[in-house]
C-alpha cells in the first residue's frame, strides 16, 4: 500500500491535496505535516513511499530536509510542489536529491506520479 506524506505550510492546500488524492486513491494512507520538524518525525514513524513537499517551509529549508530524509531513507520518492517553477530552483532541487519538481496546480501530473509509484510497488510485492 502506498503511503504519502504531504509537507505543506498552508493547511487548506494540504487538506485539499489530501482530499483529492483520497478521492482518486481511496485505499492509500495519507498523512500531513506543516513543517520540516513534523515531517522528520512522520517520516520515521509513518515511512512514506512518496513525499509531496512545498518548496518554502517554515523552519527547515525543503532542500536540507530532502537531504536529511534521503540520507536515512534513500528509497523515499520526493516531489517538490511549488508555485515558483524557476530553472535555478529545479537544478538545485535535483542536486539535493529531489526526484520530481511539480507546479502546484498540476493535478494530472501528481495523479500520474502516484499511479506510477503505486504500480511499481504492486509489481515489487507480487514478485
Amino acid at each position: 500500500m502506498v503511503r504519502i506524506l504531504i509537507v505543506e505550510k498552508n493547511a487548506s492546500f494540504r487538506q485539499s491535496l489530501k482530499e483529492i488524492l483520497h478521492l482518486q486513491f481511496p485505499l492509500m494512507m495519507i498523512e500531513g505535516a506543516a513543517d520540516g520538524n513534523e515531517a522528520l518525525k512522520k517520516v520515521d514513524n509513518f515511512l512514506p513511499n512518496l513525499i509531496f513537499m512545498d518548496i518554502y517551509l517554515p523552519g527547515e529549508n525543503c532542500l536540507l530536509l530532502t537531504q536529511k530524509i534521503k540520507k536515512d531513507h534513500p528509497e523515499i520518492i520526493i516531489g517538490i510542489l511549488t508555485s515558483y517553477d524557476l530553472r535555478e530552483y529545479r537544478k538545485l532541487a535535483f542536486k539535493c536529491g529531489v526526484n520530481y519538481f511539480i507546479a502546484k496546480g498540476s493535478w494530472k501530473e501528481i495523479e500520474t506520479l502516484v499511479k506510477s509509484i503505486s504500480s511499481d510497488l504492486d509489481n515489487h510485492t507480487s514478485n
